[in-house]
């Protein structure tokens, strides 16, 4: 029996289904392990809290050495700033449009808040969002490293932070997104290596109009191992803090280093061959595919094959027959997709000895 299983083994007369289990100890292996290859090859740590959207991890991210975290909106970074947090980057190309612009200029007022750029409108509106203070925020530009997602091309960013400056915000650098290292495994490598190049390519830029980038900003959890250029100063990670079945299939993780499962239990059984959990996608989001699956019975090899809202289709394997009642533990296949599912994490360790619980904090902060 695994960890995963021998957990919720000793939880199943304290819980109710579905829940998503947090493996703490599990969890903070994850923190310290990437916190010691940072320090190994001289970057800072900023963790993306959008996996876990939970001030207490958060906490625990920033005490094991995290220099800040990364937001993907403004909402997110408000939660996180009024819990404490005071060096916040928002790794997003934001509009500063409605009631954006003041909450920016408010944030940048009781933080060091750092704002994803990669075009010159949304350098104009952040600008004349920011008042007569344009020099409270800091701007970062994005580009494109090959994800073709958002993103200047690498040559522009230059051009790009000199028309930050000229509207007095201050340009401290660039960042991009390798997210073309989750095609597979081969990929990933790749991906690092074409972020590597873009980033060498984004700070020739900056140098070329006199401006020193003081941050260079590489993500994600299935690259960041390779992320170890010179150029680089900084690491975005997520998923890392608890891992997923996409990053074991990238090789990114071990299945020991899986820290948060969803609980469910079995709740029909009249299909031949197959069983039903109460588990569906507002529990567990819609990853996956009919070639994958949408989770895994950890420490057997069941897969979920299709997901309602509510239901959760299990196909049984030979000699694998749970009954009526029993609770599974289900590991997703991407995790972010399931946090904000959920208004509280459960929260114990490999034996299942302990039980708290914790708030998903900034659940429902979309802007």
């Amino acid at each position: 029996m695994n960890r995963i299983q021998s957990a919720l083994e000793a939880l199943l007369e304290r819980i109710d289904t579905p829940a998503p289990i947090v493996l703490a100890d599990v969890m903070q292996e994850n923190i310290d392990r990437m916190q010691a290859f940072a320090t190994r090859n001289n970057l800072d740590v900023r963790p993306h809290v959008k996996t876990h959207k939970c001030v207490e991890i958060g906490r625990r991210q920033v005490k094991a050495g995290a220099v800040g975290i990364t937001a993907g909106n403004v909402g997110e970074a408000e939660v996180f700033a009024a819990a404490g947090f005071d060096d916040i980057f928002i790794a997003y190309p934001v509009w500063a449009a409605g009631t954006k612009g003041p909450r920016i200029r408010k944030l940048a007022e009781t933080t060091r808040l750092r704002v994803g750029v990669d075009n010159v409108a949304a350098i104009n509106a952040l600008a004349d969002a920011m008042g007569d203070n344009p020099g409270l925020l800091q701007v970062v530009i994005e580009v494109d490293c090959g994800a073709r997602r958002s993103g200047a091309p690498a040559e522009a960013a230059g051009e790009l932070a000199l028309a930050a400056r000229n509207r007095g915000l201050v340009p401290a650098g660039v960042f991009t997104y390798p997210g073309h290292g989750s095609a597979g495994p081969d990929a990933r490598k790749r991906a690092a290596e074409d972020q590597n190049a873009a980033l060498v390519t984004a700070v020739r830029s900056l140098s070329a109009v006199g401006i020193t980038p003081a941050v260079v900003s590489a993500g994600s959890t299935p690259t960041v191992e390779f992320a170890t250029n010179s150029v680089i100063t900084e690491i975005r990670p997520g998923e890392y803090v608890f891992n997923d079945l996409n990053n074991t299939r990238l090789g990114a993780c071990t299945e020991d280093q899986i820290a948060l499962f969803v609980a469910g239990t079995v709740v029909s059984d009249w299909v031949p061959d197959q069983v039903i959990l109460d588990i569906g996608t507002k529990a567990l989001g819609r990853e996956g595919k009919p070639d994958i699956g949408y989770g895994a019975i950890a420490g057997t090899n069941a897969v979920l094959s299709k997901l309602n809202e509510y239901h959760g289709f299990l196909p049984l394997p030979a000699g694998f027959r749970p009954s009526i009642g029993t609770v599974l533990p289900v590991v997703p296949n991407h995790v972010c997709p399931v946090v904000v599912n959920f208004e509280e994490y459960i929260v114990t360790d490999s034996t299942g000895a302990t039980l708290e619980r914790w708030p998903v904090d900034a659940r429902g902060f979309l802007n």
